[in-house]
């Protein structure tokens, strides 16, 4: 725990057998109180791996539900655990568990809600190995969006962030794709709902078993991002409703 808070850690993984246990084996256990990891039909020994690494909560789907269908079942397992603070961390060792402790005080001392690990603050991306053409795409996306939303973050496409339970109980994550672009309507939910976000410098790196999608996917997540921020907008001017800007009660 940290200032009294449960933290757990949430780990979406798909053939991440690999990387798993570095990733694993860097966690700050004096602060993370469980991990879930939820397996999203993989087709090597991740489920298994993580049990014999001693994860408590080990999550296999049967069929793939997708990037986004694997994060709902993490958040939905972590706060039925009650968590106060859910970090998401990739298993693919792509970013270091090493921020946890820095992460999750922010969170922890009310200073903001939801924290994001920034690949382009410090650019420390390019010297990651992000190939060119998705550093590119990602500072054109993240400008768009930060002149439709009227936000100034430094990229919305990290995979790295932690969220407030408060958050999680209020925003409809549940509405949203099942696909990558999830990621994205996250952020415009939680800007929608009045939370700030705050970042911090990560370094990043890029390597074979680092899980990244392909130029074809890029593209079709880069249309959803559009179409999120566009749809952000109109319900903002009460031109339209969308129900993944609708709030739990």
């Amino acid at each position: 725990m940290i200032n009294g808070q449960k933290v757990i850690i949430v780990m979406p993984a798909y053939n991440a057998e690999k990387t798993l246990t570095d990733t694993y084996n860097e966690i700050p256990f004096n602060l993370v109180d469980e991990v879930i990891l939820v397996d999203d039909c993989s087709k090597d020994n991740t489920a298994e791996l993580a049990k014999e690494l001693g994860i408590r909560h080990v999550i296999r789907h049967e069929v793939n539900k997708g990037y986004g269908g694997n994060q709902k079942t993490c958040y939905n397992k972590a706060l039925e655990l009650n968590a106060d603070i859910v970090v998401m961390l990739h298993p693919d060792y792509q970013y270091t568990p090493k921020l946890i402790p820095s992460i999750v005080n922010i969170i922890a001392q009310n200073l903001y809600p939801v924290v994001l690990g920034s690949r382009i603050l410090g650019k420390g991306a390019l010297k990651g190995g992000m190939p060119f053409y998705k550093y590119m795409f990602n500072r054109f996306l993240t400008l768009f969006q930060n002149l439709i939303i009227n936000q100034k973050l430094s990229e919305y496409h990290t995979g790295y962030r932690a969220f407030s339970a408060d958050v999680l109980r209020k925003i409809n994550y549940e509405a949203n794709s099942d696909n990558f672009v999830f990621d994205n309507q996250m952020l415009a939910q939680i800007f929608f709902a009045g939370f700030q976000i705050a970042e911090l410098t990560c370094p990043t790196k890029y390597f074979t078993e680092a899980s990244s999608i392909n130029f074809k996917n890029s593209a079709i997540y880069g249309l959803g991002v559009l179409k999120t921020s566009l749809m952000y907008r109109l319900q903002k001017w009460g031109f339209a409703t969308f129900s993944i800007f609708e709030l739990k009660k």
